[in-house]
């Protein structure tokens, strides 16, 4: 309910606001544990869950690793459950990690591959600590001072007493577009994709842009088209290559002029798909399917991804 989350906003805003309370609320909380920045994953059966072990249970494997000393001091606050039980993440890369995945019993997996098997609940959690822990990572020293900086309780931010500057994680605006013509709409592949996989054209936002100059340049760049209107579709927070706020839109360029003049650096391939062959890559898995010809047939990224609700609401518009 609503009511319920806007309780759950102000409890989380007193927590990053005040240090003794988050300290108190450490031990009543729950922890998502990583390693080098890979989250703690246990298989059971065919699924993967993303276990939250509490304070007692991490006081209980941690005795057992003295290095692993003053732990509740390095975590970061991630959200709380609608019971207002707080959670945590912390990374234990100093600890041994296959002594703690024998302890636990389970993995530490890559976040690239944990965020397609994990249930839809947990991913944007586990995207979002690892994005909070990044950040502390590569933020430990003062840009103006070189002094190291101190984190609060919470994690929210990180301040340098020496020039008094505070340090607020921060996230990087990246639009992606879906272009369309009307009648087919245009997905691209970097080299570095898995094979087969095509997706919509993305960049990161120039220092002074709004998101249309963006889209329009973007477009411009990587596939050589004119955008004529474009229309928002929805938001997400991405954690590759680093912590990325994805801005998603439908971008329409005119049918008359739609010849591609892909940008090679960026782009391996860039090319029109029409509807029947978007409903057909929409179905296969996400792995290459090679055919005689040595190609490979498409697909498109799953469904934890924003491009993918971009891909099914340009389906829905063509079948409307």
């Amino acid at each position: 309910s609503s009511s319920q989350s806007f309780s759950r906003c102000r409890y989380l805003n007193q927590l990053k606001e005040d240090d003794s309370l988050c300290r108190q609320a450490q031990a009543s909380g729950t922890f998502y544990l990583f390693h080098n920045l890979s989250p703690f994953l246990q298989k059971v059966g065919k699924k993967y869950l993303v276990p939250q072990l509490s304070a007692a249970e991490m006081k209980w494997i941690l005795e057992k690793f003295p290095e692993a000393e003053q732990w509740p001091e390095k975590s970061v606050l991630i959200g709380c459950s609608e019971e207002h039980r707080p959670r945590f993440a912390l990374d234990l890369g100093v600890l041994d990690k296959s002594a703690i995945e024998s302890e636990l019993q389970g993995s530490f997996t890559d976040l690239r591959k944990a965020l397609f098997v994990v249930d839809g609940k947990d991913s944007p959690l586990l995207a979002s600590a690892q994005s909070l822990l990044r950040w502390h990572d590569s933020h430990q020293y003062c840009s103006k001072t070189g002094q190291p900086t101190q984190k609060n309780a919470a994690g929210s931010k990180r301040v340098c007493h020496a020039s008094g500057v505070t340090y607020y994680p921060q996230m990087s605006p990246v639009v992606i577009a879906l272009v369309s013509d009307g009648s087919r709409c245009l997905l691209a592949r970097q080299p570095s994709f898995p094979q087969g996989m095509y997706t919509a054209l993305s960049g990161f936002c120039d220092m002074g842009e709004n998101v249309e100059e963006a889209v329009r340049r973007e477009v411009a760049e990587e596939v050589g088209l004119e955008v004529e209107s474009l229309r928002y579709s929805a938001s997400q927070h991405w954690p590759f290559p680093s912590s990325a706020l994805m801005i998603a839109c439908h971008a329409l360029v005119g049918a008359q002029r739609a010849e591609i003049s892909m940008d090679s650096l960026e782009l391996e391939e860039a090319r029109w798909f029409g509807l029947e062959e978007i409903v057909e890559g929409l179905k296969r898995e996400p792995r290459s399917l090679k055919q005689d010809n040595g190609r490979f047939l498409p697909w498109f990224p799953p469904k934890q991804a924003i491009a993918h609700q971009l891909i099914r609401e340009w389906v829905q518009q063509q079948s409307a």
